[in-house]
């Protein structure tokens, strides 16, 4: 099974997705690439970093299930396709564009949208992690209009208010959806 989790920036989805895994171990996460530099304090794994020329090779290649290039940034950033050989249900941890493009691919796909508790809340995540004035502001200002058109398109919804509580809820509804396989 597919499992997308999907929204605005500074939401939590990272450090949920980490959570998660501890509460899911069968799970396996794709790792997105993307051409964005690494942040300050940012694991070398969160993300595959790649210049733009290996990125444009692999989208040239159909190497990507989906992927988008941010307006303002320009980065570009993307979710590889699947290895045949890989088996297991996987969780892809991505932007909203890129959930609504799994699920027009893979209908099958249960996408969750991940909300902040409030708008301040996710402000401070994105300060937190070492965004820059100017990513912040463009973040939140694509986080607002993420927060009308994400529950709509999406499965489930949960809130990133506490994180036990929103991993405890991210893995029953995976353990639901995988029992009505």
């Amino acid at each position: 099974m597919i499992f997308v989790i999907s929204g605005p920036g500074g939401v939590g989805k990272g450090t949920l997705v980490e959570r998660l895994l501890e509460l899911e171990p069968g799970l396996r996460v794709s790792r997105s690439w993307t051409t964005r530099a690494r942040r300050p304090n940012e694991p070398a794994d969160a993300y595959v970093f790649v210049d733009e020329a290996t990125f444009q090779e692999r989208v040239d290649a159909g190497g990507f299930l989906e992927w988008t290039r941010f307006p303002g940034t320009g980065a570009m950033m993307g979710t590889p396709a699947f290895d045949p050989d890989e088996t297991g249900d996987v969780v892809l941890e991505i932007d909203l564009d890129g959930a609504r493009q799994v699920k027009e691919k893979f209908p099958q796909a249960v996408v969750v949208f991940v909300a902040p508790p409030s708008p301040g809340a996710q402000e401070e995540r994105l300060r937190r992690r070492g965004d820059d004035e100017a990513s912040i502001a463009r973040r939140l200002e694509v986080g607002r209009a993420e927060m009308e058109i994400g529950p709509r398109i999406a499965d489930h919804v949960v809130v990133n208010d506490d994180l036990d509580r929103a991993a405890g809820e991210l893995a029953g509804i995976i353990a639901a959806r995988r029992e009505g396989r």
